[in-house]
């Protein structure tokens, strides 16, 4: 097994491909100028890291799945994910992007958004794919930054490359989103097969008793997307959050017990996955507005 690279500076990266380092928190990478060619690698990220790829030069794998990226893809790392790299025959790497480090945009509003910026966590199946056009304003964007690099460092350098960065990330997130709308059927097929396995996990009350409440990453995993990702989806598909979709689903169950069953309120909470009815009752009255025993009286005045 090859060398896990704990990559904790944008240096390091640097020196495994070759590349100069100008500066101590953030590289533009341009895999075309690299002078040293590893076959296969590991690498732990430490630093933030995202690519366009000019040409599909290896295989990337991110958790147990290979990222599905071609010609004219973006990839993205965050600290604390590890890829695996492995390079296709004699072909030279052709990719070019951006690493920088968590300490650069402390203080600024980067610093604050970045978690904001999904597309970091999303699964190793869906990179980004662009038009020419989206290239064209993606590479603009690293060429600011490169240019501020190259400048003599003043009082306004880490505020404008934190800047240009972000400005990079917006379009990153812009793209996605565009992604989003033009994969509408996959996304939908998505939705329909999370209906499902959310109606079949409550079939015979078998599952939620023995696991508990059902979580976003249960159904992600089974739809073979991360979280982010799949959460994303779902609130564009729906207007409602993964877990707030759950939610609701859940209640409408709890609801149909209560109305149709004698079973006691703390039952019919076990029964749906809540390891103790105070949280039950929680959120049922946060989604209905009514307390169970409120709604089961409604119930019962209408008969």
């Amino acid at each position: 097994m090859e060398e896990l690279i704990k990559l904790d500076t944008v240096d390091k990266y640097n020196a495994l491909f070759g590349l100069e380092t100008l500066h101590p928190l953030v590289s533009i990478v341009d895999l075309t100028k690299a002078t040293r060619f590893p076959k296969r690698f590991t690498i732990n990220y430490g630093v933030y890291a995202i690519f366009l790829k000019d040409i599909k030069c290896g295989d990337i794998r991110y958790g147990r799945q290979k990222y599905d990226y071609q010609e004219g893809t973006v990839v993205s790392f965050a600290p604390g994910q590890v890829a695996e790299t492995e390079m296709l025959g004699d072909i030279k790497p052709a990719a070019r992007g951006i690493l920088f480090h968590p300490d650069l945009i402390k203080g600024t509003s980067l610093g604050q958004e970045i978690k904001s910026y999904s597309f970091f966590s999303y699964s190793s199946t869906e990179a980004l794919h662009l038009s020419e056009e989206e290239k064209g304003i993606l590479l603009d964007c690293l060429n600011k930054i490169k240019m501020e690099l190259t400048h003599p460092i003043d009082k306004m350098s880490k505020r404008l490359i934190a800047r240009n960065i972000q400005l990079l990330l917006d379009y990153c997130m812009r793209f996605y989103n565009r992604q989003f709308v033009t994969r509408s059927k996959s996304n939908k097929d998505v939705l329909t097969k999370f209906e499902a396995l959310l109606d079949e996990y409550y079939q015979n009350n078998i599952k939620p008793e023995a696991e508990g409440l059902p979580s976003v990453r249960y159904f992600a995993d089974k739809v073979c997307l991360s979280p982010n990702y799949f959460g994303d989806l779902i609130k564009k598909e729906t207007g409602k959050t993964a877990q707030e979709y759950i939610q609701n689903k859940i209640i409408d169950l709890a609801k149909e017990m209560l109305a149709s069953t004698e079973k006691a309120v703390g039952q019919i909470a076990y029964e749906l996955g809540f390891q103790y009815p105070q949280h039950f009752n929680r959120t049922f009255k946060k989604i209905a507005g009514l307390s169970p025993n409120e709604y089961r009286k409604t119930q019962t005045a209408w008969q």
